[in-house]
């Protein structure tokens, strides 16, 4: 049964706080990547991370860890030089009970997830799905939503939607959000036979008030004004509904969509915090990207630690 966290945190640094001393061991694939190392030891150094597997080209881990200033005395380096065999090595630390979670490093995100959803490792439950997760603080929404599904899907179906608004919304519960508010995100609010993404929207809310989809108010097709402003909304002639202007969770229908909003807020947004996982895995998996800056892969860390601990 799923509980909810006692625990909740309405700010990256009330995260941070909650999991500070809840030390965890990660397996980093790639590990000669300078963002992730500097993440590591930030982690590290602030009681997230105990231990872990640094797996790559060892000259090159020693290199980073050492322009990073990581103290390696409580970490194994695994030397590899394939990236396959990198992240299936760390995939094996989770399945082996040597590793809680995985970070991903200097290692393409089709190799990474090709290894977490081998079926030899038993990582996603039988017909699950697998979907990206950033979390964002900004000053200028007045709580904490996440984006998704920015890296996996390139254009999911109408049931593959429905998985991910369902991954996503247990993924909320578990930070503390009983029944996740969810917008389906679309150019305009208004359902358009030539705008595929409206049409999967009227579906996808038609499923979920039939049930297809518990615990959790879906609604759209919405513009991002009306997602996160109930004035606009109102301005607009869009009158009630659960979601404007308090949306914890936005759905974008593609790739194409998502990405481009997960790295232009990240990169252009004043003040935003963020944090990059995956969902609907059995374990917390970290998935920034790997440009991200060092302080969004401790923020995903820290939100992998409570997502651990509250499993």
């Amino acid at each position: 049964m799923l509980m909810t966290p006692t625990v909740k945190f309405t700010s990256f640094s009330e995260l941070l706080a909650s999991v500070k001393g809840k030390c965890s061991r990660a397996a980093v694939p790639g590990a000669n990547n300078a963002e992730a190392m500097e993440a590591v030891k930030a982690a590290y150094e602030n009681g997230l991370l105990s231990s872990g597997a640094l797996i790559g080209e060892e000259a090159a881990v020693h290199a980073t860890a050492a322009a990073a200033g990581l103290n390696l005395s409580d970490f194994e380096i695994i030397n590899c030089s394939d990236p396959q065999k990198m992240c299936a090595g760390a995939v094996s630390l989770i399945t082996s009970g040597k590793a809680d979670f995985l970070i991903k490093g200097l290692v393409d995100t089709k190799c990474y997830m090709q290894a977490i959803l081998s079926r030899e490792a038993g990582l996603v439950p039988e017909g699950g799905v697998l979907n990206h997760f950033v979390l964002f603080e900004t000053p200028r929404y007045k709580k904490p939503f996440a984006v998704t599904d920015s890296a996996i899907f390139i254009s999911p179906t109408i049931e593959q939607k429905m998985r991910i608004i369902d991954n996503a919304a247990q993924a909320m519960r578990r930070l503390g959000v009983e029944r996740p508010k969810v917008s389906l995100v679309c150019p305009v609010e208004k359902v358009n036979p030539k705008i595929k993404s409206t049409t999967d929207a009227a579906e996808i809310v038609r499923r979920a008030n039939a049930g297809g989809i518990k615990d959790a108010a879906v609604e759209g097709p919405y513009d991002v004004y009306i997602t996160f402003s109930r004035k606009l909304a109102e301005e607009k002639g869009v009158a009630g509904g659960e979601v404007p202007g308090d949306v914890d969770i936005a759905v974008f229908d593609d790739l194409d969509a998502a990405n481009a909003v997960y790295k232009t807020l990240s990169l252009f947004g004043e003040g935003v915090s963020a944090a990059a996982i995956v969902v609907g895995a059995k374990v917390p998996v970290v998935l920034p990207s790997r440009t991200d800056s060092p302080s969004t892969k401790l923020n995903s860390i820290a939100l992998a630690s409570f997502l651990k601990e509250h499993r």
